[in-house]
């Protein structure tokens, strides 16, 4: 009977990888040399049976028997579908050329061409497949950086951990990029470097050491105020803008993969909900897609549009959906016009406001299913502290933002028609407008004295 392990820790896959090569013949390489010339030939079996042969030159034997046993565990490592051992690695990291691309040609390691920094990278990403194409646009960033400051021929194995801390200097000095920003690229050189070090490329990681953990900056968080936001609506050139506002304002969505996800099929106007489908979770089970109330804000704007949308719209936003559309710019000419100066984060200052306004209201655990969001990274990224708790804890003000919320919804629209009809049927003009239902947020009801359970007979 096989073992289930090898006693030494051993997964059970290298465990049995190790069991088999016990069963085969020795790794067992071997040294000729010609007597004519005097140059030596390393010759061995690969991991398909065929007799290769490394090319040593004029070299003494106490060099050629060093460079055999190397030799020996790399085809061991290959043979094991695992990493060389830590100074066979190191080894490997600092071979010259010649003899470096000699051990490439037989295969024992990966070919030098891919461990220049641009060679690398690009086939790195090349090779991602699991990731979306923003995602690789994001990442272009952290590339482009890299290969501005070091060079795009510059070796991996060249790039030291004093090279490293002086590439993140130069982030926050000379191209004066915030802090967590700089974060998010030092991250994901190190992804880049551990991935070079899976490949048998590099045998330590220069970024390992950097700081990657994004924290939030209070400096750059802002309350949106209802005033300010009304400000801006008014100043939006067409209904299309004063929806893409308001969804970030009033509906904490993010900016823009979520607006331009939005389906008129998504609204319900009967159960004044919307679904949200989120490209940015769904790569997590059960997140691909949320529920949010149809806040009286966002029903005005959207009914607005949908009266002007013409037949057979499919989406909300039928604008900006080309890869090189820039929404930021434009929503800050949109500020500036309406005597505001812009936020430090335009559309994610919406998204926090919007959050830390719910919460004055709704319990957390509900806020942070309508956003999309968990509570520590509320917590730690969007909720703020604003003018309103301080009145409030002065006694100045009543309620501050739940006061304004009351307002809003005794502001009661007309009458409204609706017709859900089949909500996989594209919108068409000939529907009936959706008229019935007036605007209000989800209404909450007293609990009585038993609570939210049932009473039961036994207590």
């Amino acid at each position: 009977m096989i073992p289930s392990t090898c006693g030494n820790g051993s997964t059970a896959q290298s465990c049995k990888a190790f069991q088999n090569l016990q069963k085969a013949e020795p790794i067992v390489a071997s040294i000729s040399i010609d007597k004519k010339t005097g140059r030596r030939t390393i010759q061995f079996s690969g991991s398909d049976g065929k007799r290769r042969s490394i090319r040593l030159g004029k070299v003494d034997k106490r060099t050629a028997e060093a460079v055999k046993v190397r030799v020996e565990r790399l085809v061991s490592a290959l043979l094991m579908n695992h990493s060389p051992d830590d100074d066979t690695a190191r080894w490997v990291a600092g071979l010259e050329e010649p003899l470096y691309e000699k051990l490439a040609a037989t295969g024992l390691v990966a070919e030098r061409a891919k461990a220049t920094l641009k060679g690398f990278i690009d086939h790195y990403y090349a090779t991602r497949k699991d990731v979306k194409q923003s995602t690789k646009t994001m990442w272009g960033h952290t590339r482009r950086n890299l290969i501005e400051y070091f060079g795009e021929g510059k070796n991996l194995r060249d790039i030291t951990q004093g090279d490293a801390e002086e590439w993140r200097l130069y982030l926050l000095h000379d191209q004066k990029l915030a802090s967590n920003t700089v974060r998010r690229r030092s991250g994901m050189a190190k992804q880049i470097f551990r991935a070079a070090i899976r490949r048998k490329l590099i045998s330590d990681n220069p970024f390992s050491d950097l700081p990657a953990a994004v924290g939030g900056n209070a400096e750059r968080q802002y309350f949106v105020s209802r005033e300010e936001a009304d400000r801006v609506l008014a100043a939006c050139p067409d209904v299309e803008w004063r929806v893409l506002f308001a969804l970030s304002r009033f509906g904490g969505f993010r900016c823009p993969s979520e607006h331009l996800r939005l389906r008129w099929q998504d609204i319900d106007w009967a159960q004044n909900r919307l679904t949200v489908h989120s490209p940015k979770t769904e790569h997590h089970e059960g997140k691909a897609s949320r529920l949010l109330p149809l806040f009286p804000e966002l029903r005005t704007h959207l009914f607005d549009l949908w009266e002007a949308a013409p037949e057979g719209a499919e989406y909300v936003i039928t604008r900006y959906r080309g890869t090189n559309s820039n929404m930021r710019t434009t929503l800050s000419k949109i500020i500036k016009r309406a005597g505001l100066n812009p936020w430090p984060k335009l559309f994610h200052n919406l998204r926090a406001t919007r959050q830390t306004e719910l919460q004055e209201e709704f319990p957390s655990h509900v806020v942070c299913s309508w956003i999309g969001n968990t509570q520590s990274i509320a917590q730690k990224h969007y909720l703020q502290v604003t003018e309103d708790h301080f009145e409030q804890a002065a006694g100045g003000a009543k309620s501050g933002a739940v006061d304004r919320q009351n307002a809003v919804q005794r502001e009661a629209a007309p009458n409204r028609t609706v017709s859900q009809g089949n909500p996989q049927v594209v919108r068409r003009k000939k529907d009936t407008p959706p008229r019935a239902i007036r605007c209000g947020v989800l209404q909450r009801q007293k609990l009585g004295d038993e609570g939210l359970e049932p009473p039961t007979s036994c207590v």
